[in-house]
């Protein structure tokens, strides 16, 4: 698969251009960099000295918090730290500023009837260009493989010129046709012992010396695949005399892997050319075990069933928010003098709330019971009234759950069992296997935008605990935060910036099976105890497994 790259060009004044770069600290305690267009924007609220920033202008919901150096999760008003370092100044262009470069163009540009300038002179860029202009300027059913007897003695590879400033660069068809040896046939059979070249409709073939006959000219848009696998191959062997980086590919028929050297070149000029090429990446990403007949499925010891489905759950009716906020709360005659977390005003004061305005007196303030923090009811109710409206409150100082924490996951399906697997890490058992299904829909009154449709991407969902004691006791604890629909929920993805989609929601999974290079697989020795940690900030512990039975 070829796609599209591009270079792009910032201000001298913008954050690259300074050298600085805005990181966040994730789970592992290491440091990931924003995306280079909200780490501009990061940087251009810094200079401009303001307190903090809102991200949800450009598709993220997160505020950042110069004061405190935090990043907060705008629905789930989780906070991680930021930072801001110096990196190495991108470098300047001096001139007129270079238009948008980007490879391959656009399937809707009409070739030109001469051979395309590639952006480039090197190697890699003149042998691509020359197929693509091959196959643009004479049309499929025209082109032509050229063949040739070897020489005795095969001539030096001359390498590819380099224009002068100011100058054309040379044909690319031409540079590469001067660059390649001809080809063996022997026994009838056409092998790539050295290089075929390219020629346009309109050329002859005429094979010299005695042979079994005249060669053939097969268009390319008809060549069979191995005929352009030699032609990839032989042309690639003069590239890498010449040091052109290549990429490993693996073979289209899944045996006798292609050389890595020869790799890169073979899928550049079979993707060119209109031919599927698979690339891969060393070290091997295994998402997925070998495959596992239904005979070899488990269901798991000690719990019932292999899959849960949940639906719309709609919130309680018959209380309204001031009478849920009293079990939780204990009436203050005489606030401290500190402000109040919510609204900033002090809790001497009346409620600095400016929304729809609730039922109490904006002068009204509680304390917690089981935390003890201190607010306005006024905005308790506010904040309540803004939420899932469960019957549950959470408080948003030190996030301590009062009552039954519920979110607001889409309908789906949740299956698990056991396969005959192990995972890396975990040699001395098998492997608990989670799918979740979730097809795409129309959001809710509970969601972002109700009435707007959301999508769902990449599911079925794939995810692997260990069949340990503490790996099952993760499973129960998931199927409860699944009930509770507090697994997924809909908001915009961190990944590829999509909004109204289906997202995760603070409970980190594994979905890598036999390798670990995303961070989202095994050997991972405080996974479960993270995922535990993880489990309870939302309320759901061992207490929550006996809630459930009663």
């Amino acid at each position: 698969t070829i796609r599209p790259v591009r270079r792009s060009y910032y201000d001298p004044s913008s954050a690259p251009g300074k050298g600085v770069v805005w990181e966040w600290e994730n789970d592992s305690g290491s440091w990931t960099p924003y995306d280079m267009d909200v780490g501009i924007t990061i940087q251009r609220a810094y200079e401009k000295q303001h307190p903090w920033v809102d991200l949800s202008a450009i598709g993220f919901c997160y505020v950042i918090d110069f004061a405190t150096m935090g990043q907060i999760n705008r629905q789930t008003q989780r906070k991680r730290r930021v930072r801001r370092r110096l990196d190495m100044v991108y470098p300047l262009v001096s001139g007129t500023l270079p238009k948008s470069q980007s490879w391959p163009a656009s399937p809707g540009v009409a070739a030109a009837s001469a051979p395309p300038v590639p952006a480039c002179a090197c190697p890699q860029c003149l042998l691509v260009m020359s197929v693509k202009a091959t196959v643009s300027t004479a049309g499929p059913g025209t082109a032509t493989l050229q063949l040739r007897k070897a020489s005795p003695a095969p001539p030096v590879t001359p390498k590819a010129p380099v224009p002068a400033p100011g100058t054309k660069a040379p044909d690319a068809v031409a540079t590469v046709r001067g660059s390649l040896k001809p080809l063996a046939a022997q026994g009838g059979r056409q092998q790539a012992a050295s290089t075929p070249a390219l020629s346009s409709a309109g050329s002859t073939s005429s094979p010299s010396g005695t042979g079994s006959g005249k060669a053939s000219r097969p268009g390319l848009g008809s060549l069979n695949r191995s005929h352009l696998q030699r032609l990839a191959i032989a042309q690639s062997r003069v590239l890498i005399a010449s040091g052109v980086p290549t990429v490993p590919v693996k073979n289209l028929t899944g045996s006798s892997p292609v050389n890595p050297a020869l790799a890169g070149i073979t899928g550049i000029l079979m993707s060119a050319a209109g031919l599927p090429v698979c690339l891969t990446r060393p070290p091997k990403l295994v998402l997925h075990p070998p495959p596992v007949s239904k005979s070899e499925i488990q269901s798991i010891p000690g719990i019932s069933h292999t899959c849960r489905k949940t639906t719309k759950k709609q919130a309680k009716k018959g209380k309204t928010p001031e009478e849920v906020l009293k079990k939780y709360l204990q009436k203050v005659r005489h606030p401290p003098d500190e402000d109040c977390t919510i609204c900033m005003e002090r809790l001497s004061a009346p409620s600095g709330y400016k929304g729809p305005q609730p039922a109490v007196k904006p002068d009204v303030v509680g304390k917690l019971v089981k935390c003890g923090h201190i607010f306005h009811l006024h905005c308790l109710v506010a904040m309540y009234n803004n939420g899932n409206k469960d019957g549950s409150l959470q408080c948003p100082t030190c996030k301590t759950i009062y009552g039954v924490k519920t979110g607001t996951q889409p309908p789906g399906k949740m299956e698990y069992h056991i396969i005959p697997h192990a995972l890396p890490g975990h040699s001395d058992c098998k492997t608990i296997r989670i799918i979740y299904n979730i097809p795409p829909g129309v959001q809710g009154p509970e969601h972002p935008n109700p009435g707007k449709s959301f999508t769902a991407r990449g599911f079925p969902r794939h995810c692997y605990l260990p069949d340990s004691e503490k790996g099952r006791k993760v499973l129960k604890l998931l199927l409860v935060a699944w009930d509770r629909r507090l697994i997924f929920a809909i908001g915009t993805s961190s990944t590829t910036g999509e909004s109204d989609t289906v997202i995760w929601n603070e409970i980190h999974h594994k979905t890598e099976f036999g390798s670990n290079l995303t961070g989202h697989g095994y050997p991972d020795i405080n996974y479960l105890d993270n995922v535990l940690a993880e489990l309870a900030a939302q309320g759901i512990t061992e207490e929550s497994l006996a809630q459930e039975k009663d």
